[in-house]
């Protein structure tokens, strides 16, 4: 028959008690000032040296030499509550969960009011003392607060709440504590060394683990792998099974098949977990703990080892290996999902369903919410295209030369969320490429071409320098500016395209509008990042490598009129011929004569067949006809003005074409939209009109119906 561990090493001083300096050296000092209280009251977890304190206690006060803080062992005293000892009759040790009642506590009562036999105190320690009754408690009160001078008492408990108020307040309260793990480690390596037992790699950790912070748990398992163990060898099998963990192969392979985003190992490791019997909670739990470990292998690179103590030198490099393979949030996002799994799975009716369907959210960053999913999948994209870090953080910016080298550095200078910027920055390749017809591509594809080469081949002839961009650059990039805008989202292009760049000063761009409603979409306030501005800024830096500002016009001859069908801003903008006399005043007619004419003439307008074919062209035929209509045959850009505004507005009655452009019957005069009548615009009405040539319905002429008016009868027959 052996003792068990935890007696045969239970402390016999202060100083061999780990764990719990907060309470032993407020005891020692008072022991040394020989200011003992007559009451203590011991709580914590259990296994963390209550009653062990308990009795170190009585053997400082009861020592030969004392009190001291230090007993000398060899006294009487000392002897008795040591180790081997059988107990004194003057330190009495009193199981609180059979001794109750108002009868327990009468006793001992009547026992305290005699002296001790021979020590000098008379100790009474009431282990478990939540389990006396609050009547029990009230029977001890009196003899408690006004004990005899040789009476001190000591209660132990693990819920010291359950103590009554008016016990605790008459007691020094040490609450104890678990024991850390890396104390306690060191501790029972040190055991084992003492029994000649030889322990193998990874199988402390185990132990403490198990252990959860209780000295006399921890030595409780290590006791009995001891006993189950064959040549005094504990080996690393046998712990994981008899702990119950999980064996560290099989975390090894689940860990590579999220790495690897291999959907059938990681399941036929799920199988293997039930298949052996195993506890699907238990499992959950240690992957838990093997992406906590990777997590802090991945921030702390080689000081892993002094974080996570106990772990065999191989078994951190393998964990370095396997972090190599994720990114911070792809393991952040893992862990969590592990987290919220292993919570729903407590009480649940089938483990293997949830930690199945706990498998396929980690392998699926979709499944995600849209931020923490959409970082892991460009992570993922990262390490496939060889990139070992973020973009923005990898690659250092660098000066905005070209359009092509410009678009790198963009979400580093806009002050985005990251999570914004990451799906950007992880196809930069795309972004560098131009998307549309500029005037000088060979400038915009070289850069290009560098960036994509990681080892530029030597080239002797100097860099380009870039050219300073101006109103004219800034009017020939337009086309390219709104198709990179059109690629960043659509409803921003559709409120732009039809946006003219008018003056450049320095870094203030003044964009002219057609109509308010795009110009009010445009000043419109919102996410800092998502807003119309934003996104044409963004555009203009990505082209140019140009930071702008804005202010923002609306042309009034350009706006929609009552009388002005939609279109007709366009013609006379690509015509630099002046614009026609104009025709004298017609007659004074009633406005509902010239209408049966005008709907004759209606299927035959020649306007429409010149139109057609925008009503299929894409928005890049616009462009061109925004880029024609300002530099080139017209007048240059004033100060003051857009070069649209040097048009003179049509007049209400020119509304046919010109007799050398389009000899044919003129248009018949539109009804005018309640909203233009106003002077308004609805949103969108400008893309309609400028891409389809389209009119809206209420424009179409309406003859009115003249009702005439019936003679009333002559009532006298007049």
């Amino acid at each position: 028959m052996s003792t068990a561990l935890y007696r045969r090493y239970r402390p016999e001083s202060f100083a061999e008690l780990i764990g719990q300096a907060h309470v032993t050296d407020p005891l020692m000092a008072a022991l040394r000032g020989d200011r003992v209280n007559h009451a203590y009251l011991f709580s914590g977890p259990r296994g963390c040296g209550k009653t062990t304190s308990a009795r170190i206690l009585a053997r400082c006060l009861n020592c030969a030499e004392g009190p001291t803080d230090t007993p000398c062992g060899t006294c009487p005293s000392c002897v008795e509550l040591s180790r081997q000892g059988g107990g004194s009759l003057d330190v009495v040790e009193i199981d609180a969960a059979s001794h109750n009642g108002v009868d327990d506590a009468r006793d001992l009562r009547e026992r305290a009011v005699f002296a001790p036999a021979r020590d000098r105190f008379k100790i009474f320690i009431l282990d478990e003392a939540h389990m006396v009754t609050p009547q029990g408690f009230n029977a001890l009160l009196k003899i408690v607060e006004e004990p005899p001078p040789h009476v001190k008492f000591i209660f132990a408990t693990t819920e010291p709440e359950k103590v009554i108020g008016t016990i605790r307040s008459r007691t020094h309260h040490y609450p104890f504590r678990l024991v850390p793990p890396a104390q306690l480690l060191e501790y029972v390596e040190q055991l084992a060394a003492s029994e000649n037992v030889t322990i193998e790699a990874g199988v402390m950790p185990l132990v403490v683990r198990a252990g959860g912070g209780s000295v006399r748990d921890t030595l409780s398992l290590l006791d009995q792998l001891i006993a189950g163990s064959d040549a005094d060898t504990v080996t690393y099998e046998r712990a994981v099974a008899l702990l119950g963990y999980t064996h560290g192969a099989l975390l090894d392979d689940v860990v590579t098949a999220l790495a690897m985003q291999d959907a059938a190992a990681a399941f036929q490791a799920v199988d293997r977990v039930i298949q052996t019997g195993q506890d699907p909670r238990r499992f959950v739990d240690d992957l838990l703990e093997r992406l906590r470990d990777l997590i802090v292998v991945q921030a702390t690179s080689d000081g892993a080892s002094s974080v996570l103590r106990g772990i065999p030198q191989d078994d951190l490099e393998r964990m370095h290996t396997q972090a190599a393979h994720f990114g911070p949030a792809q393991l952040s996002r893992a862990a969590d999902i592990v987290n919220r799994a292993l919570t729903e799975m407590t009480g649940a009716t089938s483990p293997r369903l949830h930690l199945e369907l706990m498998t396929a959210r980690l392998l699926v960053p979709a499944a995600d919410e849209p931020a923490r999913g959409a970082l892991a999948r460009v992570e993922v994209l990262e390490r496939r295209v060889g990139v070992d870090g973020p973009v923005p953080t990898a690659q250092p910016a660098a000066p905005a030369a070209t359009p092509a080298t410009a678009a790198t550095p963009a979400p580093a200078a806009n002050p985005a969320p990251a999570v914004d910027q990451a799906p950007q920055a992880a196809a930069p390749a795309p972004a560098a490429t131009p998307v549309a017809p500029v005037p000088a591509p060979a400038q915009a594809s070289e850069p290009a071409a560098a960036d994509a080469d990681a080892t530029p081949a030597p080239d002797n002839t100097p860099a380009p320098v870039a050219a300073p961009v101006d109103i004219e650059r800034m009017r020939q990039s337009w086309p390219a500016i709104l198709d990179r805008i059109q690629k960043l989202k659509m409803s921003s292009w559709t409120v732009i395209y039809t946006a003219l760049p008018a003056e450049l000063n320095d870094d203030v761009l003044t964009l002219v509008f057609t109509n308010e409603s795009d110009a009010a979409a445009f000043k419109q306030r919102g996410n800092p990042a998502d807003t119309v501005s934003e996104h044409v800024r963004q555009a203009i830096l990505g082209e140019l490598g140009l930071k702008v500002k804005f202010l923002v016009r609306v042309d009034a001859a350009r706006a929609p009129r009552s009388e002005t069908p939609a279109a007709a801003p366009a013609e006379p903008a690509a015509d630099p011929e002046p614009s026609p006399a104009p025709r004298p005043e017609p007659d004074p007619q009633p406005t509902h004569a010239p209408e049966p004419s005008a709907r004759s003439a209606e299927p035959t307008r020649p306007a429409e067949p010149a139109r057609a074919p925008q009503a299929s062209a894409p928005a890049a035929s616009v462009t061109e006809w925004a880029v024609a209509a300002i530099p080139g045959a017209s007048a240059p850009a004033s100060a003051d003005a857009p070069p649209l505004d040097d048009e003179p507005p049509p007049a209400d009655d020119d509304l046919e074409p010109e007799p050398e452009r389009a000899p044919a019957a003129p248009p018949p005069p539109s009804v005018p939209h309640p909203a233009e009548a106003s002077g308004r615009q609805r949103y969108g009405e400008a893309v309609v009109r400028e891409l389809l040539g389209a009119r809206f319905i209420a424009e179409e002429p309406i003859a009115p119906v003249v009702v005439p008016q019936e003679t009333p009868p002559d009532p006298e027959g007049l």
